[in-house]
């Protein structure tokens, strides 16, 4: 996949410097800005109101990003809209400007729950289309979360019809193992453009990447963190905020170690998901383009993998299509 600037939607930022965030190609030929605002569960925190997510999404705009993801299973989509739509209309952005991806939940597997349940996220997002709609998970649940046995070749049926129908610009999935999203390549119409999954230090998926990115499949890496901010556990593995690898990089390129982490995945050709409500931290995780790490640099903090998972939805093993047992 080629890296090309984002022409008239990357701009800069009215910070201490010049923000010009490039992009993927996508194998169906859209362009996906390489970092995406994350909103959701561990955006708001339990003692903020969910507006706070409004707020984060319009400062991301203003700092620079394009990319806003969200899902429907984090109950802020509207909150994601109104920031949008705020941006709008204070001129800081056109929506065309924008690229926005949500996230079809487990409960609405059946082909024919996939257009629906895209039309209601649109409804909160307050837009006519989403840049990119993916299936969040491979497992299918009923609504009290017991498993349901629905395939998801069956669900993929339903994400080609939203984006034959113009919903959905671009399709593709969230949490897939190699396994899956090679059954689900041999059997589709439309080809997925994305996988996302976690990808940090901790766990560095290094096999899986290379298989999506051999597919031609862009990689999202979602708590792109891993333990570097607290997970509320103390024998977590390294590295944390304050390793001295990861220090001893910042140091050098004039960044803080979170934003060595960023660029490590960025190296790697992710698109790495950061989520903050710090309007600070906000512009800092995108201020990544001024500085590149070496491949030496990239396999040393490859070398922190412990193959640990930040989410590793351990309640949902047993059900039918659990991704992460492979």
């Amino acid at each position: 996949m080629k890296l090309i600037v984002c022409l008239g939607i990357c701009l800069a930022i009215t910070f201490t410097v010049a923000v010009k965030a490039p992009c993927i190609e996508l194998s169906d030929g859209k362009q996906m800005p390489v970092v995406a605002l994350g909103t959701g569960r561990g955006t708001a925190k339990e003692t903020e109101s969910v507006d706070v997510v409004r707020q984060a999404v319009y400062w991301a705009i203003e700092a620079g990003y394009r990319h806003i993801d969200t899902a429907a299973i984090y109950e802020d989509e509207s909150e994601v809209g109104q920031g949008i739509a705020d941006a709008i209309a204070k001129g800081l952005v056109k929506r065309e400007e924008l690229f926005v991806t949500t996230k079809l939940w487990s409960d609405k597997h059946r082909q024919d729950q996939v257009v629906p349940a895209l039309r209601e996220s649109l409804s909160k997002l307050g837009l006519d289309y989403i840049d990119l709609y993916l299936v969040h998970f491979p497992v299918a649940i009923k609504p009290d979360y017991s498993p349901d046995d629905i395939d998801y070749l069956e669900t993929w049926r339903g994400m080609e019809e939203a984006k034959a129908l113009g919903l959905a610009r671009s399709i593709g999935v969230s949490n897939f193992n190699a396994k899956q999203l090679d059954r689900l390549i041999a059997n589709c119409k439309v080809r997925p453009v994305v996988n996302e999954i976690e990808v940090n230090p901790t766990n560095t998926q290094i096999d899986l990447v290379t298989h999506c990115q051999a597919q031609a499949v862009a990689v999202m890496a979602y708590s792109p963190f891993g333990f570097l901010v607290s997970r509320g556990t103390s024998n977590a593995p390294p590295p944390r905020v304050d390793d001295p690898l990861l220090v001893s990089m910042a140091q050098k390129y004039g960044k803080t170690t979170s934003q060595i982490v960023l660029r490590y995945l960025i190296e790697r050709g992710l698109t790495p998901i950061p989520k903050s409500t710090n309007k600070k931290r906000i512009a800092q995780n995108i201020d990544l383009f001024d500085f590149s790490l070496t491949p030496q640099e990239v396999a040393q903090i490859n070398n922190f993998n412990k193959n640990v998972r930040v989410i590793d939805m351990a309640d949902w093993k047993d059900y039918p299509n659990f991704p992460f047992n492979e």
